[in-house]
């Protein structure tokens, strides 16, 4: 089996524009975010391995906040398909994204209500 490298952003908070209910529309909702990307592995990593050898890991937070930009989302699931996009789009070495949200307006007892995308480069 081959190597394996994953960043993660786990429990990431943002406020984003979306829904399509009438009481979701006109204003942002907090959404959580975990986004996990395999990379392709390096064989080995030296104690001096510069940077530019992984991907920074801000990525990850920056494609979940700034990167969504003030557009209206309908769909949580087109949220999870623009990051899933813009990680893609960033860095080669990207080969999978997984994205999971959760709709922290809808829990009433801290359930977790939301969707997991997986996606694979295309």
């Amino acid at each position: 089996m081959a190597d394996s490298l994953y960043l993660e952003l786990v429990d990431f908070e943002h406020m984003v524009h979306t829904g399509i209910y009438s009481e979701e529309t006109g204003k942002p909702q907090p959404l959580r975010f975990t986004v996990r990307a395999r990379l392709k592995a390096k064989q080995f990593y030296e104690a001096e391995t510069p940077l530019e050898e992984s991907k920074n890991y801000m990525d990850l937070k920056f494609a979940c906040s700034e990167g969504l930009g003030d557009r209206h989302y309908k769909l949580i699931e087109s949220v999870a398909d623009h990051i899933c996009e813009t990680l893609f789009l960033q860095d080669e070495r990207v080969e999978e994204v997984q994205v999971k949200i959760v709709k922290l307006a809808l829990s009433e007892a801290n359930e977790q209500i939301g969707i997991t995308l997986t996606r694979e480069r295309p």
